[in-house]
């Protein structure tokens, strides 16, 4: 099979590859014609609104900007899965108590709405009541009425709770309007365990086969019914570093279902997913082509489906084209705009990308999804285009551009939206052209029956359990509910029809949104980071890492540690005195130095500390923000400060260093780490004796080669490499040192303590981050795949050797049983291996001293707890530990941070609060997860927790500096946070400087202000 196309990189400029576009699209696309067509069409649907359930007239009543539309959309996405009542009252009682829903409107939803949203204004929780009896049975009351309205909401959008429900309810419609096809979408969360692929794979071998049934295979395919299959829903690991495995695993269940589809002349769509999955989706697409040419050469159903929001829109659409050239197929494609345009927006402003994947303006996408359909409209004899789109000026440019091509082609909308909008297209659009055939098969029923004044119609539409797909309703919610969106302008009458159907082909010139470089402002450059699923940006990290060796570092000499300290002292007279300006500049050219050596520090960070890629590249990009942030920092508050007071007098206040400060940092973030520690006691004036941890010294030679090249003058930036109970407790005990800063177990930091406190002269400042028992609680209206995902970044990521991992697990009883089969399934997928391998999720712990400690600790848990999940067989000498996990009964029965990937489970009920006193009681305070769509009980968990980075609804590793400010407290630290902006403030001493201005000669500026 020849190689699938490579597409440019998803990066680029926005203006430049509209430009592109638009010159594709120029003469192709009249646009006053265009709009001229629509105008009726949108007239008619102001007129005759549709169905009150319809997506146009929920928006209506309740937009997705207010509170009244925040709180039925998170009712909707929640309510149904909560097993237990009192979690349901909670969260009804959260989300309805924000909103006013006395709309005054005479709809049936509205009235719906408004009869059970009112009455728990009286009855819920915290409303004005009598009596506890009447307050709890009416909480009851509303939450089963609640449920009834989002039980109603969901049936008007998923088309069935199984595929016979959903094939009856198409027959119905299809009464009405014989044309209508159907595209049904088994939908539901991707895989997270090979147990939820094959319930997945077995429900679309249900559906084929269902719809097999009921279809003619005499008729072409595209009169048929078909269906959608994700990807994602079929292999856990579906992602593009896992490529090996998905396409040895994944192509050949998607095979069976092909083979299925082809033998009863049923459509089966793949659907489009993320960004990051584009060139893998089109791999296994091809793959998938080659044997469809080679084993069902007549099957004509086989399609894709493209998103125009994605800058590669075009370049994705030739792809296809050249696919089912190659091939000497015909290939559906279904081109929609697309479903995670945010998500892809926060991706690269996390990725520290150059650009956005995705376009930032509306009518951008508008452009691209015009120019694709041009190109899918040109390729007729390769391409069965369908578009998918609600917006009437689109539909109409379409049509035009289709006058007389006398290519096949059809429509698609989303099952509950769209409606009355394609009541008018339908009604009136004119033939498209002549009936053909193509590729020697009779053509479809799209030019003929537009000839009749009809067109083909499908309906894309979600069929699974309410509880399951509600998730997905609330996105198409806040899609379709932006103020942006024409679903949601057609619904608002305040929204002229110019207005609406005005041309999108007039390009902006800049993102609407600032790039990810910008993200933080003008005050600091946010860390250039990549995209390891983009293979170019992949390539140069293996090649700097092949053939890489760990260059070794001498040890320093324990009897030259006094002499190590004269030197910085001297040196601090020198470096206090460059101006803080300057300082700050050479912080800034150290960032930009390791920018520019990210492949070779990521190499090196592979190689001596056994990092993952993924991992390597975050903690370059962290070093990168310390640098910059603590220059910033420094030229903030080192600015002499005026204070008020009596005339005559002047007053200032400043922050001046405090001399040598010893920097101890830990072997877990060799560079972020320790480059942050030295940044922050350069910047603010004080010299610095570095001691690495002893595993990892070259990587920390090279932070300091860095420095010293960007001119820090050699005594002020000593590198100290030896043990840490040699080296490390020589410098804590030298007299003359001003501090000590240090990342590392708790019991070193009181180590470090009574060394300190023991020394005569000054009392030393002592700032420690230390480890922790971190926990994240779980409720139950908490959504189980986004736990799991959050669960496995957290306890597993970095081989779980994080002082910020996750540890400890609680989960609502309720739903326990299901998170922890998630999570225990999804652990067992993880990839565990040599770190250097791009597709490794899981390498080895540090050091042989580190593996022993934690297989002494697994073997006390496998007698005193359940275990969750299998040892693993790897040999000791590997250190290699696949993820373990251990069912506990009560949270004091852990009783110690274990520093690797283990993590403990257990079950709660009751009160969540009582969950965090417990947790409290461990007297460690870093990192605390929530998980729960009841945002008051969040912020009422958040402010009980004695903690001091608290995460709701994300995983709980990765603070990002000046985002996340980093630091506990208790047994956890002693606070200032790293990153933060209070850091600095440790590492000064404060001056007051009165200056007595009228001792000579008399206040000239009194004297001067009398009139």
């Amino acid at each position: 099979m020849p190689p699938t196309q490579r597409l440019p990189s998803p990066y680029r400029p926005e203006a430049e590859i509209v430009a592109r576009h638009l010159e594709f699209l120029q003469g192709a696309v009249d646009w006053p014609l265009a709009a001229a067509r629509a105008r009726p069409w949108v007239e008619a649907v102001r007129r005759h609104p549709p169905p009150f359930w319809a997506m146009e007239r929920l928006l209506k009543e309740y937009p997705i900007g207010s509170s009244e539309g925040l709180a039925l959309m998170r009712l909707a996405e929640a309510l149904l899965r909560v097993p237990d009542a009192p979690t349901a009252i909670a969260l009804t009682a959260d989300q309805l108590g924000r909103a006013e829903f006395e709309s005054g409107s005479d709809s049936a939803l509205a009235r719906l709405s408004d009869a059970a949203i009112a009455m728990s204004k009286k009855l819920l929780p915290g409303a004005e009541h009598e009596g506890g009896l009447l307050g709890k049975l009416g909480a009851r009351t509303v939450v089963a009425a609640t449920l009834r309205a989002v039980q109603l909401l969901g049936r008007q959008f998923v088309l069935g709770q199984d595929i016979g429900e959903a094939m009856r309810h198409a027959d119905a419609d299809r009464r009405a309007l014989p044309l209508l096809r159907f595209s049904y979408d088994m939908l539901g969360e991707g895989a997270r365990t090979d147990a939820d692929a094959g319930h997945y794979l077995e429900a679309y071998r249900q559906a084929i086969a269902a719809i097999a049934a009921a279809v003619d295979p005499a008729q072409p395919v595209e009169a048929n019914d078909g269906i959608s299959i994700k990807l994602s829903a079929l292999h856990p690991r579906y992602e593009a570093l896992q490529r090996e495995r998905v396409l040895e695993e994944l192509v050949p269940r998607v095979w069976t279902l092909c083979e299925q589809a082809a033998r009863a002349n049923v459509g089966l769509t793949i659907d489009a997913e993320e960004v990051d999955r584009l060139e893998l989706s089109l791999e296994v697409f091809e793959a998938l082509a080659a044997r469809v040419a080679a084993e069902q050469p007549q099957w004509r159903g086989f399609g894709l489906a493209l998103q125009a929001y994605q800058t590669r829109a075009l370049e994705l659409v030739q792809a296809v084209v050249a696919i089912a050239r190659r091939h000497g197929l015909r290939l559906m494609c279904r081109l929609v705009k697309g479903a995670y345009w945010d998500a892809e927006i926060k991706r690269a402003q996390e990725l520290g990308l150059a650009h956005y994947p995705v376009f930032t303006h509306k009518q951008h996408t508008d452009i691209a999804y015009l120019a694709c359909a041009r190109a899918l409209l040109q390729a007729a004899d390769a391409i069965y285009p369908q578009f998918a789109t609600h917006n009437a000026g689109t539909a109409a440019a379409i049509l035009r551009m289709a006058q007389g091509s006398g290519a096949n082609f059809e429509f698609q909308r989303l099952h509950g939206m769209g409606e009355g909008l394609y009541r008018e297209i339908l009604g009136s659009a004119p033939a498209t052209g002549a009936a053909s055939t193509l590729n020697g098969h009779p053509a479809t029923p799209g030019a003929a029956s537009a000839a009749a004044g009809q067109m083909p119609l499908r309906v894309y539409a979600p069929v699974g359990r309410h509880r399951d797909l509600l998730a997905y309703l609330v996105r198409r919610l806040l899609e379709n509910g932006a103020n942006s969106s024409f679903v949601h302008q057609l619904a608002d009458d305040a929204v002229g029809i110019d207005e609406l159907l005005a041309s999108p082909l007039r390009p902006q010139p800049a993102p609407s949104l600032a790039l990810p470089p910008q993200l933080y402002g003008a005050g600091r450059r946010n860390s250039r980071g990549l995209d390891l699923a983009v293979p170019e940006m992949r390539e140069p990290l293996l090649a700097a890492c092949a053939g890489l060796q760990v260059p070794a570092v001498a040890p320093f000499e324990l009897q030259q540690v006094p002499a190590a300290v004269q030197r910085a002292r001297a040196a601090f007279a020198s470096w206090r005195t460059v101006p803080v300006e300057a300082r700050a500049a050479i912080l800034r050219q150290t960032a930009a130095a390791m920018e520019d050596q990210l492949p070779r520090l990521a190499g090196l960070l592979v190689k001596e500390a056994f990092k993952t890629w993924g991992d390597c590249v975050a903690e370059v990009r962290e070093a990168v923000d310390f640098l910059r942030y603590y220059a910033a920092e420094a030229e903030r508050i080192q600015q002499p400060v005026l204070l008020p007071g009596p005339t005559g007098e002047h007053n200032e206040l400043r922050l001046t260093p405090r001399g040598a400060w010893v920097c101890i940092s830990p072997w877990n973030f060799p560079l972020a780490i320790f480059t942050g520690q030295i940044a922050a006691a350069l910047a603010t004036g004080n010299t610095v004796l570095a001691k690495p941890a002893e595993q990892t010294p070259a990587i920390a030679a090279e932070a300091v080669r860095l420095l010293h090249a960007a001119g820090v003058p050699r005594e002020a930036l000593q590198l100290l490499h030896g043990p840490g109970e040699t080296v490390g407790a020589a410098l804590v005990a030298q007299p003359g040192i001003a501090g000590v800063v240090f990342t590392g177990s708790t019991q070193v930091a009181r180590t470090i303590q009574r060394a300190l406190a023991a020394q005569d002269g000054p009392l030393l400042p002592l700032i420690a981050e230390t480890g922790g028992i971190n926990a994240m609680i779980v409720d139950s209206t908490a959504l189980p795949e986004q736990v799991a995902d959050a669960v496995l970044q957290s306890a597993f990521r970095s081989a779980g050797q994080r002082c910020s991992a996750l540890r400890l697990l609680c989960v609502h009883a309720g739903i326990a049983d299901a998170v922890i089969e998630m999570v225990a399934g999804a652990a067992r997928e993880l990839a565990v291996g040599d770190p250097a391998l791009p597709g490794t999720d899981v390498g080895p712990v540090i050091d042989g001293e580190a593996y022993e400690h934690l297989q002494r600790h697994l073997r006390r848990l496998r007698r005193e707890a359940r275990p969750l999940l299998p040892p693993g067989d790897f040999p000791p000498a590997s250190r290699l530990l696949p993820p373990q996990a251990f069912e506990v009964e009560r949270i004091s029965q852990v009783r110690e941070e274990i520093f690797g990937p283990v993590l403990h489970v257990v079950r709660w009920d009751g009160d969540p609060q009582a969950v965090i006193d417990e947790a409290n009681a461990l007297g460690y305070g870093l990192t605390l997860g929530i998980q729960t769509r009841i945002d008051s009980r969040a912020q009422a968990l958040a402010a009980r927790a004695d903690v001091g980075n608290v995460y709701v609804n994300r995983n709980m590793i990765g603070a990002v500096v000046g985002v996340q400010p980093f630091g506990g407290q208790g047994l956890s630290g002693t606070g200032p946070k790293a990153g933060g902006p209070h850091y600095l403030y440790r590492f000064c001493a404060e001056q007051t400087l009165t200056i007595n201005t009228t001792a000579a000669g008399g206040n000239v500026a009194l004297l001067a202000s009398v009139s």
